[in-house]
């Protein structure tokens, strides 16, 4: 079986054995623990992580502490996550579920990027394979759905992906490996297993092969989908346009595709978007700006000639205070960065991602926020004040992105930078300025 694992990872080029590290997500059950034994015995670096979703009590616990013990027998760095997800679930509108999944492959991915590991080896195997294609077939799915599982999915890795569960059962006792058994996999409650349990065992009876029938339509599948790619990816390249604060795609040119539905689907589904929902946007291209469409993870909102899709916040901004002589300042993703300047020999740069203020006009500590109806700022170069909200209909800002706009005020609460945007005119630099705070959008 080793063998068998070592071409299919050459095979499917999922990393290089000699070379990378390889964090692999272990929960402790059968499956992830023959992973985990068998990347090491083919000399693998390795890492472990293991998700406590904070769902079945002791039972979760005694999981967390028995991979905790499984690698450092196999001499690997652990990381561990516990997650609020009923929490999480209950917040996003989800099921538990996909909550669970979202979180997990969020973090891993977080943990990889951390830690430079080459990529994130999950225990999927022939049986997930057809579970999922059957799985999806139920709810309704195209292309990428009938294939199933990828062998490789970005940085994400199934190197026992064409090994049935009776492999890795037969591998699990010879080598007197130990595991733990997971409850919630018996339970009906699950729609997996029931599919599992009551639906799969009669279709077995009918073709007993049915996994490896299953696995070579996923082949077939995944090359007519390769197909679809490329056309998809041609479209991309003439309609799809990537800024830092969102993507843009163009209607015109997704109007004059084949199947646009079907393409405009293919297009957003690494943003989340159903077929279901893609085919309601694809159905707005005539409608008023303004029509506003979510996934799980985006969302994406009509805006005269374009589409424009920004990620969703899973946690609200809070409010963020950069003090005087503080020099970084990172709220939930955005990086100010801030210096002062003596303003003789000082060149005020022309770029909205920095903003140069009157030092000695400022009240610290700068406060970082999100705008709120009823701001409002005197814009540099302009005399009266105005509201914010307007400000940003003449910058014909997206819906979407006005939620993303964040403003920078003096300790007495005047608005002194629009971030991105515009200066406030009170605090711009003259020639009576003394000395120059120079705060750059990272």
């Amino acid at each position: 079986m080793l063998n068998q694992v070592k071409d299919y990872i050459q095979q499917h080029a999922l990393f290089d054995p000699a070379t990378d590290t390889v964090l692999v997500a272990v929960s402790g059950g059968l499956d992830s623990v023959v992973l985990l034994d068998v990347l090491h015995r083919l000399g693998v670096r390795l890492a472990v992580a293991h998700c406590h979703f904070g769902l079945r009590g002791d039972e979760a616990d005694a999981d967390e502490q028995f991979v905790r013990k499984l690698a450092k027998q196999y001499e690997a760095p652990y990381h561990a996550e516990f997650f609020q997800t009923k929490a999480f679930a209950e917040r996003e509108g989800i099921s538990t579920q996909m909550a669970a999944r979202l979180l997990r492959y969020q973090w891993f991915e977080q943990v990889r990027q951390q830690h430079g590991y080459a990529a994130v080896a999950t225990a999927h195997h022939r049986r997930d394979q057809a579970e999922t294609m059957l799985l999806n077939l139920t709810h309704g799915t195209g292309l990428a759905g009938l294939h199933g599982i990828q062998p490789k999915n970005g940085h994400v890795v199934r190197p026992l992906l064409g090994l049935g569960r009776d492999d890795l059962y037969d591998y699990l006792v010879e080598n007197r490996l130990i595991w733990r058994e997971d409850a919630s996999n018996d339970s009906p409650v699950y729609q997996r297993n029931r599919l599992r349990l009551e639906a799969l065992p009669v279709l077995r009876d009918l073709n007993p092969n049915l996994d490896n029938t299953l696995a070579a339509t996923a082949e077939r599948v995944g090359g007519a989908e390769e197909i679809v790619r490329r056309y998809v990816a041609d479209t991309a390249a003439q309609a799809r346009r990537d800024e830092p604060e969102a993507t843009y795609f163009n209607i015109a040119t997704l109007q004059n595709t084949a199947a646009t539905a079907l393409v405009l689907h293919e297009l957003l589904r690494p943003f989340g978007f159903s077929w279901a929902v893609s085919k309601e946007i694809a159905g707005s291209f005539n409608s008023l700006s303004g029509k506003q469409f979510d996934s799980p993870t985006h969302r994406l909102v009509k805006d005269r000639a374009q589409l424009v899709v920004t990620p969703r916040r899973l946690a609200q901004y809070g409010t963020f205070q950069l003090t005087q002589g503080q020099a970084d300042l990172l709220a939930d993703g955005l990086r100010l960065r801030a210096s002062e300047h003596p303003r003789a020999g000082y060149e005020v740069p022309r770029s909205r991602s920095t903003a140069a203020l009157d030092a000695d006009k400022l009240q610290f500590p700068l406060t970082l926020r999100r705008w709120r109806e009823g701001d409002w700022f005197m814009p540099l170069g302009m005399r009266g004040k105005k509201h914010l909200s307007d400000f940003l209909i003449d910058q014909k800002v997206p819906l979407n992105l006005k939620d993303e706009v964040r403003v920078l005020t003096s300790a007495d609460g005047k608005i002194c930078w629009v971030v991105g945007f515009r200066v406030d005119d009170r605090f711009k630099v003259t020639d009576e300025t003394a000395r120059v705070l120079q705060v750059q959008r990272l």
